[in-house]
């Protein structure tokens, strides 16, 4: 099968599991675990940060960070379609009593700073206090621009804000703009960084920042069910993924952009600014839509088909892959009498 639908559908490489296997383990919660401290190691190092936490989930690391940078009562300002706004089931607002105020981001996923401006809270007992700014990097595929995060951290310091970055795919946006981690993580408080997408591994997630920081979310993290004992089993795959695939994102990256290529050539519409990094959406009619994922499925191709459909690129899609899913892909616009022109001679890789 041939999956498309997301990167976090990767599956451990054989040298991953050989180092699940062999890793050296004892109770984390206990703080005895030597290939989880390792890895939080290599968290704090590669972000810059003082600290780093291991986490089962990118969800439970975005919610830690949000208890600890909101108290109840409190608010932060994020994005109208931000992953640890509208994807996490609310559980800021669920378990920590912490309100969220949305904003809608422009199109090249900041969050327009006048308009955040515009939305903290006066010092009145009437709101919410505004604590904290979350933006995303990437956002849908996007990555955000050095001299906007730059501007965003000053923003925050002006207006005595937190700054959290929910980098589940951040090592993306390092790699796209060809500069190191840190070159972005200097602009956040806290940066989440997940092993589970794009890096391969089956699970877990880091949440990186000042030690301060690190012990309050260490605290949350036992409250909301994180405490994992033998988990250098786990951790073991994040610290083969930080090692082995990170620049390999750029095979990706390079993938994407050569599906959007093919796919425009034969009239399907990609959606600006086409593929950044791993991510490529296309927009079709509903007609179209609703045969398109079964069609594709027939073909041992699985895409989450919608009038905007996401393709994501990933370690366990090669170029040979993509080629069939342009040929199976022009075969459904023939069929359905959507080729003309020059796309109905066919498909011209490159």
């Amino acid at each position: 099968m041939i999956d498309l639908r997301s990167d976090t559908v990767t599956l451990p490489s054989d040298a991953m599991r050989r180092q699940m296997a062999e890793a050296e383990v004892g109770d984390d919660v206990y703080g005895d675990d030597p290939t989880v401290a390792a890895l939080e190691a290599d968290g704090a190092r590669l972000s810059g940060k003082a600290a780093a936490l291991f986490f089962p989930s990118g969800t439970q690391a975005n919610l830690v960070a949000l208890l600890t940078h909101c108290q109840r009562g409190e608010e932060y300002i994020v994005g109208q379609h931000a992953h640890n706004y509208r994807f996490e089931a609310g559980g800021a607002a669920v378990l920590g009593s912490i309100q969220p105020q949305p904003l809608e981001a422009d199109a090249d996923g900041t969050l327009p700073l006048d308009k955040v401006a515009a939305a903290i809270k006066p010092d009145d007992f009437h709101f919410a206090r505004t604590r904290l700014l979350c933006l995303e990097n990437t956002h849908n595929g996007k990555v955000l621009p050095l001299a906007y995060l730059q501007q965003a951290w000053q923003f925050s310091r002006d207006h005595k804000l937190s700054l959290h970055i929910d980098g589940a795919r951040v090592f993306n946006a390092a790699v796209a703009l060809n500069v190191p981690l840190t070159d972005i993580s200097q602009y956040c408080d806290t940066l989440t960084i997940c092993l589970s997408k794009g890096l391969g591994a089956p699970v877990g997630s880091l949440l990186c920042g000042g030690e301060d920081y690190i012990r309050q979310e260490k605290r949350w993290r036992k409250m909301v069910g994180g405490g994992m004992r033998q988990s250098g089993i786990l951790a073991a795959a994040g610290r083969y993924a930080l090692e082995h695939n990170v620049q390999r994102l750029r095979e990706d990256h390079d993938n994407a952009q050569w599906l959007g290529q093919q796919l425009g050539a034969l009239g399907v519409e990609i959606m600006a600014p086409g593929a950044q990094t791993n991510m490529l959406f296309i927009r079709q009619s509903p007609e179209l839509a609703a045969k398109l994922g079964p069609w594709m499925l027939g073909h041992d191709i699985n895409i989450a088909s919608g009038t905007v459909t996401r393709l994501v690129t990933h370690l366990n899609i090669s170029r040979q892959d993509l080629e069939k899913v342009v040929r199976i892909w022009r075969e459904f616009l023939h069929h359905h009498g959507e080729l003309t022109g020059a796309a109905l001679t066919g498909v011209y890789f490159q």
